[in-house]
């Protein structure tokens, strides 16, 4: 199969000359002062990481079996952006994505299994990551280092000490990464949080969160051959290796711990994220949690029932319920937040939406969801709001602007579910140090702070 170069006329890619001329051009006089002043650590060293303003974002893609393609078409759909690469481990979930992105915008992206030589090519901007979660920071990390920008999916991390080489990284690197918890850019929700934020219910002290699902059971994997389609070692990367089973690939890792995170981060970083945004917290005093595989017998590991609750201090907390196969809603959804305050409650509902009751229960103001929205979706449930979400990134890279979902507040809302995914494999509660989230007085819970790797697969800032 063909693929044409990204430094063809086709693409209307400037060399890297002319493109570096245009950028110094661009951050010429008030520009670049205005982004001095906008950007912490700005420097002329670092003005070329700043894209011109009519310039196209050149991304690439990494993993886009699922998630990833649904992710790959939206920047496809983007005026301001290009798809220049498309990497993935599935040599048919790449020539499918390929396809699908050249027929929306045009333009054909290179097959690069291997997303670490796409990020060798100069003329791509940003890497987006939608791979599975144990090569979330891995990747973002070798991305930072190679002067990439990154769109990362959630959960920013698969354990804690990730999560803080990823803001150290972003510190050191001063690239912009944005987390895909996209509801930070929905606005009617961010209108919501708001309300909560400026005292439309009095003091918030309380918030509780949700997510519902029917998933079925994942059955008895059986050792077999690799799939002559998948690169099985590149798909492990930073894991520890185990043999290949016919029940792992793809979606199946999640509830495994070698590789996922759980309903916890799977779908509860995102409820979690509202909730810490509305009641203005971050790292919490006390966690615990409570959970299990109790539906089917099989080999899912991480709990598909799950409660976890967070203390911070004595005047707020919160809870998250998670329910992987069992679908009854809470408060008529599937997925959402309430926050409860001392004049009323605010709830966020699965879509762009909210509603404001006073402390009688009465409805006194309904903000209707305005796009089509399906929670329960694995692959695309919002695209027009998730390309919102797409547009801030972009601000972020060409302009400076703060992204709506950095990665210092993305990872404290991944650390308080990986918290509670400890909290529930090693005794059910914990202490924690307020000032930065790590654990105290517990030895057995702290070994889960940080993972294995495979041998020479650590990543490093």
């Amino acid at each position: 199969m063909q693929h044409t170069d990204i430094n063809s006329s086709d693409h209307s890619v400037p060399n890297e000359d002319s493109r570096r001329d245009f950028i110094k051009k661009t951050l010429a006089g008030t520009a670049l002062l205005s982004l001095g002043g906008i950007l912490p650590g700005f420097s002329p060293k670092s003005y070329a990481k700043i894209i011109g303003a009519n310039e196209k974002v050149r991304v690439g893609v990494m993993g886009v079996n699922s998630r990833g393609l649904a992710l790959a078409s939206n920047y496809a759909l983007q005026p301001n952006c290009e798809v220049v690469y498309i990497s993935d481990v599935d040599s048919r979930a790449a020539e499918k994505c390929i396809a699908k992105v050249e027929a929306l915008s045009g333009s054909k992206p290179k097959n690069q299994p291997d997303f670490r030589k796409a990020l060798e090519d100069k003329n791509m901007d940003a890497l987006v990551v939608a791979a599975p979660d144990h090569w979330h920071a891995p990747a973002a990390i070798l991305a930072s280092k190679a002067g990439k920008h990154v769109y990362l999916e959630k959960p920013c991390s698969h354990n804690p000490n990730e999560g803080e080489l990823l803001v150290a990284a972003a510190k050191k690197y001063k690239n912009v990464i944005q987390m895909g918890n996209q509801r930070r850019s929905w606005p009617n929700v961010a209108a919501g949080v708001k309300e909560v934020i400026n005292g439309a219910i009095g003091r918030p002290y309380f918030a509780k969160g949700w997510y519902t699902n029917n998933r079925a059971s994942i059955g008895i994997g059986k050792e077999v051959a690799v799939p002559s389609w998948l690169d099985y070692e590149l798909w492990q990367g930073p894991a520890p290796r185990t043999a290949y089973k016919d029940n792992l690939v793809h979606y199946n890792w999640h509830w495994l711990w070698n590789w996922g995170t759980g309903e916890a981060l799977n779908n509860g970083t995102h409820m979690v994220d509202l909730m810490r945004w509305g009641l203005g917290v971050e790292y919490p005093t006390h966690v615990t949690s409570s959970g299990g595989r109790y539906r089917y017998k099989d080999d899912w590991q991480t709990p598909d029932t799950q409660v976890i609750s967070w203390d911070f201090g004595n005047d707020k907390g919160m809870t998250w319920e998670g329910r992987s196969c069992n679908g009854r809603t809470i408060e008529g959804a599937s997925v959402g937040v309430v926050f409860y305050g001392e004049t009323g409650s605010i709830q966020i509902e699965p879509g762009n939406s909210y509603k404001v009751y006073d402390l009688e229960n009465k409805l006194v103001k309904d903000v209707k969801n305005d796009y089509k929205i399906d929670p329960r979706n694995k692959m695309d449930p919002s695209q027009a709001l998730d390309a919102i979400h797409i547009q801030n990134f972009f601000d972020g890279i060409k302009k400076g602007t703060t992204v709506n979902a950095e990665i210092v507040g993305g990872h404290q809302s991944t650390l308080l579910c990986q918290l509670g995914n400890i909290a529930v494999r090693s005794g059910g509660s914990l202490e924690i140090d307020s000032k930065n989230g790590h654990i105290k007085n517990n030895k057995e819970a702290a070994k889960l702070w940080k993972r294995e790797y495979a041998k020479g697969w650590e990543p490093t800032v």
